[in-house]
């Protein structure tokens, strides 16, 4: 069976499209700008040429109608027909308390998502658009939600809840869900493959690093605790998120800025993080190049951002009572290796030890960094949200 994985956003789509025989991609792209005259379509043949596509989107609709136009395309080979598109599986954000798993969906499914977009206005509604638009161009075709704070719903009530009056969360659902839950699940999974450990046993401290960050403490399959809330914002300094902050310092800033809830919304999500602190970027390539430079302020900007990490780290440790693994993904945790050696330096208390020379060699590939020695195993784990979700699709179409 072949299965289409869509993601879905205010402005573009991500594709990628699978043969579920062997798992193997058969490709994959991104519409970007849509909305705008400039909207193009950038995808890979089957012998890897890149090929760009400009083409008037204005909705999510015409986004996906170019896709699917692409996929039978005789010109690229990928399929003959949309018959051989056997499911379609969404990446869905936000599944508040109801969704603990991927769905079918259904008339009832898109309303609980609707319902749910009050906690992901910017995420939900787009993620609709994509099923919609495949409703009307393959209406016999099964459609799979996967959300992305599905795995976290784990959590106990002391891990997810606030120290805030109960209404809020009564009434307003305000608690914490987790994010990048996909993410966290297949690497978690593919980290006990690799080491040969039992997933429903093992104890897993997963670190999905990138633009957007979070740690997750995994144990026996089921999330202890998780360092993203309400929204995707707490925890990790992130790319241009704050991630933790005392409340009482943005009340501070509302009343000294004459800030209002947009304002002080694009600050924490838009203005902040690595960008905003260092003044330089968000791309840690950026920032690394002007440490190399003798930039004081680059310094600190990572130094606070790998402090941060390894904190959550070590809290997770102590829920766990030690760890089997730590695994790092995402584009920072695959790429950067002073990162994970500043998480993982003077841990051996802790039983955690890697290879320092290994840790400087390697990139973006499945790797053991942790030595001999070492009590706690330590890899990367390239992250593959998209083939997660086409594994989902299968098992709940066939």
């Amino acid at each position: 069976m072949k299965i289409l994985v869509l993601n879905c956003g205010s402005s573009s789509v991500k594709y990628k499209l699978y043969n579920m025989q062997n798992e193997s991609e058969i490709t994959s792209g991104c519409v970007e700008k849509i909305g705008l005259p400039d909207s193009f379509l950038k995808f890979k043949t089957s012998d890897g040429e890149k090929v760009v596509i400009e083409h008037n989107m204005p909705t999510q609709k015409e986004a996906v109608e170019l896709i699917l136009d692409t996929l039978i395309n005789p010109k690229y080979s990928f399929i003959k027909s949309y018959e051989e598109i056997g499911a379609v599986g969404h990446r869905v954000v936000h599944g508040g308390e109801r969704f603990s798993e991927s769905v079918l969906i259904n008339d009832e499914v898109l309303k609980a998502v609707d319902e749910i977009s009050v906690l992901a206005p910017l995420h939900n509604p787009a993620n609709l658009k994509g099923v919609d638009a495949i409703t009307k161009l393959l209406p016999n075709v099964k459609q799979v939600a996967v959300f992305d704070t599905a795995f976290h719903q784990s959590m106990e009530p002391e891990a997810y809840m606030y120290a805030l009056p109960y209404r809020m969360y009564s009434d307003l659902k305000v608690r914490r869900y987790g994010f990048h839950g996909t993410s966290h699940r297949y690497v978690s999974q593919r980290a006990c493959e690799i080491l040969g450990l039992d997933y429903h046993k093992a104890k897993l401290i997963t670190c999905h690093i990138g633009n957007g960050g979070s740690v997750t403490a995994i144990k026996g399959g089921k999330v202890l605790d998780t360092s993203m809330g309400l929204t995707p914002t707490e925890g990790l300094m992130m790319g241009t998120r704050t991630g933790d902050v005392d409340p009482g310092a943005l009340v501070f800033i509302m009343e000294q800025e004459g800030l209002d809830a947009k304002g002080l919304s694009q600050l924490i999500n838009k203005e902040s993080g690595v960008a905003g602190f260092s003044g330089i970027s968000s791309d840690m390539r950026d920032l690394e190049k002007a440490i190399s430079e003798g930039n004081e302020r680059a310094k600190l900007t990572l130094a606070m951002y790998d402090h941060r990490i390894k904190k959550y780290v070590g809290a997770y440790l102590a829920l766990l009572d030690g760890a089997d693994a730590i695994i790092f993904t995402g584009g920072v945790g695959e790429n950067q290796a002073s990162t994970r050696e500043y998480v993982c330096d003077h841990m051996e208390y802790a039983g955690i030890e890697i290879d320092k020379e290994l840790n400087n060699s390697v990139r973006a590939k499945e790797v053991v960094l942790s030595t001999d020695r070492s009590k706690v195993k330590v890899l990367i784990v390239p992250t593959d949200e998209e083939l997660l979700i086409a594994r989902d699709t299968l098992a709940l179409v066939k």
